[in-house]
């Protein structure tokens, strides 16, 4: 019998990781249509379409379905019409929230982001409410080792990043959004492991939270997650 839970238990957590990577798939492939009808379907000329098939390739999506969502987005797919809306807000303890949403949908896109910030001590906030709090960044991670934080900083500072913070294992440059992509490539022709590069909201001030908001902030985070239509989000907490 314990077997046979246990058995179970492997087979929920498999079915959960199978999940998480479908809805993975399925983000990324509609941030790759939207980039290429906004841009068209030459990465080399479309910078939106080139950093969304970098984050398709690194979690390892296929290229058939890579293939597919640039077809739809140069009108050989289906008939699929998604847009992209930003959404401010507020979670546990007022923190501040952009919230990055691709949907076919609006109308059940908006409901479904109600309902999990309000199950979750948050809010939907009014157009501007938090906005003013971030600015839009080119983020860029470098997998890093003792011996060479060192050269990451200095390249990274000579290729135009604006700020540098050290993580445990990779360093974060930030960069003005347009300098991204030149950013990248000069420290991949360094032979320095990219390991993510996009542009985000980054916070001017943060907030600290209790363990307890910690807790509750994280909870919110998972019923985001868990939203299909949700493609990315940023908060202001440390």
């Amino acid at each position: 019998m314990s077997g046979h839970s246990k058995w179970n238990s492997i087979k929920h957590q498999k079915a959960a990781a199978d999940a998480k990577k479908g809805a993975a798939f399925t983000r990324m492939a509609r941030n790759i249509t939207l980039a290429t009808r906004e841009g068209g379907g030459i990465p080399e000329t479309n910078a939106k379409l080139r950093m969304a098939l970098d984050q398709a390739r690194s979690v390892n999506m296929p290229k058939d379905n890579i293939a597919r969502a640039i077809a739809k987005g140069t009108g050989e797919g289906s008939g699929e019409v998604l847009t992209e809306n930003i959404y401010e807000g507020y979670g546990p303890a007022g923190v501040a929230l952009i919230i990055k949403v691709v949907t076919d949908n609006t109308n059940r896109s908006v409901s479904d982001l109600r309902h999990a910030l309000s199950k979750h001590g948050g809010s939907l906030g009014e157009s501007g409410s938090v906005m003013w709090n971030f600015e839009l960044k080119g983020v860029i991670r470098v997998q890093a080792s003792g011996a060479n934080r060192e050269s990451i900083e200095l390249a990274a500072i000579e290729a135009g990043a604006d700020d540098i913070k050290n993580d445990t294992d990779s360093i974060i440059a930030t960069t003005d959004p347009r300098h991204l992509q030149e950013l990248k490539k000069t420290l991949e022709a360094q032979e320095f492991i990219i390991e993510f590069a996009d542009i985000e909201y980054v916070p001017k001030n943060t907030v600290a939270l209790s363990e307890a908001d910690k807790k509750k902030l994280e909870s919110l985070t998972e019923a985001l997650e868990d939203l299909e239509d949700v493609n990315d989000f940023y908060d202001n907490a440390v």
